[in-house]
């Protein structure tokens, strides 16, 4: 059975760009096309599309008032497409917010024809197709929520000195990590953090975490050293964030080829973690597509270290845990409002 796919863009060029990408997948059927919110709220209601792609700017009412209508009113699986720019990134952050399955960069009219991008974008589409059951749970349950009683009260909560926390997440991860964050003590372990996205991303991202959170978060730089009270989110793009030393322990951005399809790779990090820190670090690999983490959880919890995932019920993507769970390399299996709970109760002094 087809995935039915409705395009929503002011852009004539760009609806036809989008449709003749999405066409190639056989697996994919587009049922129809808007030039903005007021056509599209009337063909989501005739068509009922299993999967909307959405332009965040549109004149009007913006893509991401028309998001929060759709994930408030009729919850529908839904990929952004945003100009890769500050602007951009910043509006995409908060449309994974508000329930976005995942934001894309807008195609060029040339890129559009590239086969990667074509493969990326109908893969996307097919997945969040996957995630109605998800979004519905998170209508009901609200997950992006901070719990009205902290994990650890701020001024009681200290790590141990080896303590390392390292996470890995991928598409829904942008929820996942707020929720989890959001409940972080000031003075939590040091944390690391490999979340895929665009490199134009991760900074609007490590600010609006750093809003959010009660320790200091930032984009890891190369030799920083890790200190309790800060969370290291992995920029994106050329290098991999990895540990060294034998403690105090530093970041590292390394120059490489793609692992397990990412640059930079949650497996690249958490390889590096249960090298350098060993079974004194904990870990926890949440949502996302493929299998990037499992390799590396599975090195952590041979090093010793404690490993959770992010259970399925949880997950907007149960793939990197899922394959992870394959490979004998999860520890726990928890849901996504326990996890941080965990992960500093065996981290304190």
């Amino acid at each position: 059975m087809s995935v039915r796919a409705l395009i929503v863009d002011d852009s004539p060029a760009m609806r036809a760009i989008i449709t003749h990408a999405l066409a190639r997948d056989p697996e994919i059927e587009v049922v129809g096309t808007a030039d903005g919110p007021a056509s599209a709220r009337g063909l989501i209601r005739e068509l009922d599309p299993d999967v909307v792609t959405l332009d965040i700017e549109m004149p009007g009412m913006n893509g991401l008032d028309f998001l929060d209508k759709i994930m408030r009113l009729r919850p529908t699986p839904v990929v952004m497409l945003s100009t890769l720019t500050q602007t951009g990134a910043e509006a995409s952050i908060r449309a994974l917010e508000l329930g976005a399955f995942d934001c894309m960069g807008k195609p060029s009219a040339a890129g559009a024809m590239n086969a990667d991008y074509q493969a990326a974008l109908a893969e996307t589409v097919k997945a969040a197709a996957r995630a109605l059951p998800w979004l519905r749970q998170r209508q009901r349950s609200a997950i992006v929520e901070a719990p009205s009683v902290p994990v650890a009260r701020a001024s009681l909560y200290r790590p141990r000195g080896d303590a390392v926390i390292a996470v890995g997440a991928s598409t829904g991860g942008v929820e996942a990590l707020i929720a989890l964050l959001s409940t972080f003590p000031e003075a939590c372990p040091p944390t690391v953090i490999v979340q895929h996205m665009p490199e134009s991303f991760t900074t609007s991202f490590a600010a609006r975490l750093d809003r959010l959170s009660r320790p200091r978060v930032a984009l890891a730089t190369h030799g920083a050293p890790l200190v309790a009270g800060q969370i290291y989110l992995a920029p994106g793009g050329a290098r991999h964030l990895e540990i060294s030393g034998d403690g105090p322990w530093r970041c590292r951005l390394v120059a490489g080829d793609k692992v397990s399809g990412h640059r930079p790779s949650v497996d690249r990090l958490f390889g590096s973690v249960a090298k350098a820190v060993g079974g004194s670090a904990v870990a926890a690999l949440l949502t996302g597509m493929g299998g990037d983490g499992a390799l590396g959880l599975k090195a952590m919890r041979d090093a010793g270290a404690l490993t959770v995932a992010q259970n399925e019920e949880t997950c907007v993507v149960y793939g990197m845990p899922a394959a992870a769970k394959a490979l004998g390399a999860v520890g726990l299996e928890l849901p996504l409002d326990r996890i941080a709970r965990r992960l500093l109760v065996e981290c304190r002094a």
